[in-house]
C-alpha cells in the first residue's frame, strides 16, 4: 500500500479506539440502567440511544454539524471558545462515536438482561451495596458480552463513513479515514487501490464478528 493509504488506515484505527473507549463507559452505564430499572421516560431514553442505528448517517453528521457551527447551541459564539471539532480528526472521533453508541448500549443492555437477578440479590444478602454488587457480581458475569460490544462499537466506528465525512471531511493525511479513503479511490478510479483498502475493511470485519460472536456463544459463568 501506498504511505497515503498507511496513514488512512493508521487514522481509522485511531479515531476508532478513540471512539470505542468515548462511549464504552457511558453506554456501559445506560445499558445497565435500562437493563435493571424502571423509571420515566424509559422508553424514550432507549429510543434516543438507538435513533443514530436508524437514522442516515449523513443525517447524523449533518445534525453534529449544525450543532457545533459558529452559530450552533455548542459554537463558538455561544461557548465563546472553539472546540476545534470541525475538519479535524476530533470531530471524526465524535462521529464514529456517536454511530458507535447504539451498538454498545443495544449489545451491552442484551448482556445485562442475561444475568440472573438473583445472582446480585444473593451479593446484596451479603451486605453489599448496590454499587459493591455491581462491580463485584455483575460487572465479571458481564465481561464477555461487553467486550463484545466493545468490538462491534469498533468496528462500527472503523467503517463509519456518513456522518464522519460531513462533520470532519474528507482530508487525505488529516482526516481521509478508511471508508473514506475507499471512496476517494473509486471516485479517482483507482480500482486497484480500492480492492486492497476493501480487503482491509472485509477482514477487519470479519475478525470483529467472528470474536463477537465467540463471545457472545460463551457466556460466563460464575459460581
Amino acid at each position: 500500500m501506498s504511505d497515503g493509504l498507511w496513514i488512512a488506515l493508521r487514522l481509522s484505527l485511531q479515531v476508532a479506539s478513540v471512539a470505542t473507549l468515548l462511549v464504552l463507559i457511558p453506554g456501559t452505564l445506560v445499558a445497565y440502567c435500562l437493563a435493571r430499572f424502571e423509571f420515566p421516560g424509559k422508553r424514550l431514553l432507549s429510543t434516543l440511544f438507538l435513533l443514530p442505528l436508524v437514522l442516515p448517517p449523513t443525517a447524523v453528521g449533518f445534525l453534529l454539524l449544525q450543532l457545533l457551527a459558529d452559530d450552533g447551541p455548542l459554537g463558538r459564539r455561544m461557548l465563546g471558545i472553539d472546540l476545534g471539532l470541525l475538519l479535524t480528526w476530533k470531530g471524526a472521533v465524535l462521529a464514529a462515536a456517536v454511530m458507535a453508541l447504539p451498538l454498545v448500549v443495544r449489545t451491552a443492555r442484551v448482556t445485562f438482561e442475561g444475568i440472573d437477578p438473583r445472582l446480585e440479590m444473593m451479593t446484596r444478602t451479603l451486605g453489599h451495596g448496590r454499587r459493591k454488587t455491581f462491580f463485584r457480581t455483575t460487572l465479571p458475569l458481564a465481561g464477555r458480552g461487553l467486550l463484545a460490544a466493545a468490538i462491534l462499537g469498533f468496528t462500527r466506528a472503523l467503517g463509519e463513513f456518513g456522518a464522519t465525512v460531513t462533520l470532519a471531511g474528507n482530508i487525505p493525511g488529516k482526516t481521509q479515514t478508511l471508508a473514506e479513503a475507499i471512496f476517494s479511490a473509486q471516485q479517482a478510479g483507482n480500482e486497484s487501490e480500492a480492492y486492497v483498502l476493501l480487503a482491509v475493511a472485509l477482514a477487519a470485519g470479519l475478525v470483529a464478528i467472528l470474536a463477537s460472536e465467540a463471545l457472545a456463544g460463551k457466556p460466563t459463568r460464575r459460581s
